[in-house]
């Protein structure tokens, strides 16, 4: 069959992989074994959920908000959500009170099903801190199996015939963007966008049928649901969920059940490093990453030491969490400025910043996406919605980057991000790929403040940020002088601090207005 939406795909992979391993949960906070299911006995649980929502009186286009890490319950409350017509809200479980208040209220979710008390959170406690206005409460901890068993007074010819009536134009899903900069806004993507993406993102990074995929990434971000969830239900690979992030627990979790596929960000991968030795991570196959820049010497490990391939992808919440995916034989110096190409079936441009013009391979602008990928608007955001989305449909992404001949994208930094030193353009991301270089370099941050020189001759300077490897030291004069050897002098940072951490957002993204924030005559340490 033809698979345009996700309760299709949720049928279709009920028949097609019927007896395949769908979901392995060893990671809840309630789990007292390996929760194991097949397909078919996955939809089953999907479609129980949807009965209990539509008893509970959610609607086709409802938003209904989901507050719980990665699990089995995640996975079943987000697909029988789809499933009754409902629009996904999920909401990050690093969230505090206010900014889970932002996203509850302003999408008007009809209702939230939460895991309150996830690693000592008292989300609801939160919320009445924050005087939200709470739409009903389900509490996935305790109220769980209860809710679920409410779902029996639905009829299944009612709960079917609900996700039957879902089409691919409908929305899905409505994921708020990262924030880093201002209020986040609802991206609303539609059924139809999100199969099509995915069932591209998934061809083109090789996922197949019989691939065991571990799911760190948060589902309650695109790369955990989109790229885990819906790729794995639409190849039939077997999805296998952690809460949190942990290096022993991953590397586990990768020995005792053959894992082969482990998506994830940079940083992910240079803890694994870090310890993995003597671990048995022989079944790893495949990693799938991105970033503006990922260092070449940890593209270099990631495939001496663990993978036999690695793809950098890119996207953005947007573009449904895709726009371009990198071929795995691309040699590590290449991989590690490019971010591969543009989706079958969708476009890329790099355009002048000034003009708007495209300009020639080679040269840098601002990167724009047209296609099915991009998202159907910011909700009940039409002003903002116009400002990212121009009238010919290409989705003003932000970032900066380069195009060759061959059309492989590089993102060489974020607009906002760059910044200018003595009447010359400095991209952060390139000075931190030359500091990642740096032997006890496990990773860098660059952000451009005010110079506090008193007479303010370069307009703004750098600082770096730096976590050093385990069992490594090094000196700010060191790193300073590593960065003179290889750049132009404009770029080098003047500051240098060595931290134990970086502030992320709920995705993992460095959080660079904090960095800014922290003051700009910081000394050398």
């Amino acid at each position: 069959m033809t698979v345009r939406t996700i309760p299709e795909a949720v049928r279709h992979a009920a028949a097609a992989f019927a007896d395949r391993e769908a979901l392995v949960d060893s990671g809840g906070s309630d789990s007292s074994g390996d929760l194991r299911w097949t397909f078919a006995e996955l939809a089953e649980q999907v479609y129980q959920c949807a009965g209990a929502l539509i008893a509970a009186g959610v609607e086709p286009g409802d938003r209904v908000a989901l507050w719980a890490p990665n699990g089995h319950r995640f996975v079943v409350a987000a697909l029988g959500a789809v499933s009754a017509g409902a629009i996904l809200v999920p909401v990050s479980t690093r969230f505090k009170g206010e900014e889970a208040a932002w996203n509850l209220e302003r999408s008007g979710a009809a209702l939230l099903l939460v895991e309150n008390g996830f690693l000592g959170n008292d989300y609801l406690g939160m919320l009445a801190e924050a005087g939200a206005v709470v739409p009903r409460v389900v509490r996935l901890d305790s109220e769980w199996p209860a809710f679920l068993a409410s779902g029996d007074a639905v009829p299944r010819s009612l709960v079917l015939a609900r996700a039957e009536a879902v089409d691919a134009d409908d929305a899905a899903d409505m994921f708020f963007t990262s924030g880093t900069t201002g209020r986040p806004k609802g991206v609303l993507c539609g059924h139809g966008q999100d199969i099509r993406v995915f069932s591209a993102w998934a061809s083109g990074v090789g996922l197949r049928g019989e691939d065991r995929y571990l799911i760190v990434n948060p589902m309650t971000h695109t790369f955990g649901y989109k790229a885990g969830v819906l790729a794995c239900l639409l190849r039939g690979a077997c999805m296998l969920p952690l809460p949190v992030f942990d290096v022993d627990r991953v590397l586990s979790v990768v020995a005792a059940e053959r894992v082969t596929v482990l998506p994830g960000p940079p940083t992910l991968y240079a803890s694994l490093l870090d310890r993995c030795a003597g671990r048995d991570v022989s079944s790893l196959r495949l990693a799938v990453t991105g970033a503006a820049a990922v260092p070449v010497r940890l593209i270099e490990r990631m495939q001496s030491e663990l993978f036999d391939e690695v793809v950098i992808a890119y996207g953005l919440t947007e573009s449904c969490g895709t726009v371009t995916v990198g071929d795995p034989r691309t040699a590590p110096s290449l991989m590690a400025r490019t971010v591969g190409k543009a989706i079958e079936g969708t476009e890329v441009i790099v355009a002048s910043v000034s003009s708007g013009q495209p300009v020639s391979p080679g040269e840098s602008g601002e990167v724009r996406v047209r296609g099915y990928n991009v998202m159907r608007g910011y909700f009940e955001d039409p002003f903002a919605t116009a400002e990212a989305v121009d009238p010919d449909g290409w989705l003003h992404t932000g970032d900066i980057g380069v195009l060759d001949t061959d059309g492989n994208l590089s993102i060489t930094d974020r607009l906002k991000d760059m910044y200018i030193c003595g009447g010359f353009n400095v991209y952060p991301a390139e000075v931190e790929q030359v500091l990642a270089r740096h032997p006890a370099v496990s990773e860098a941050s660059v952000v451009g403040v005010p110079d506090p020189d008193p007479d303010a001759r370069l307009g703004e300077v750098g600082i770096a940020w730096v976590i050093v490897r385990p069992g490594a030291s090094v000196l700010a004069d060191e790193l300073i002088g590593f960065c003179r050897e290889r750049l132009a002098n404009y770029k080098v940072p003047r500051f240098v601090r060595v931290v134990e951490s970086l502030p992320r957002n709920a995705s993992g993204k460095v959080l660079k207005y904090e960095l800014r924030g922290a003051g700009p005559a910081l000394p050398a340490k």
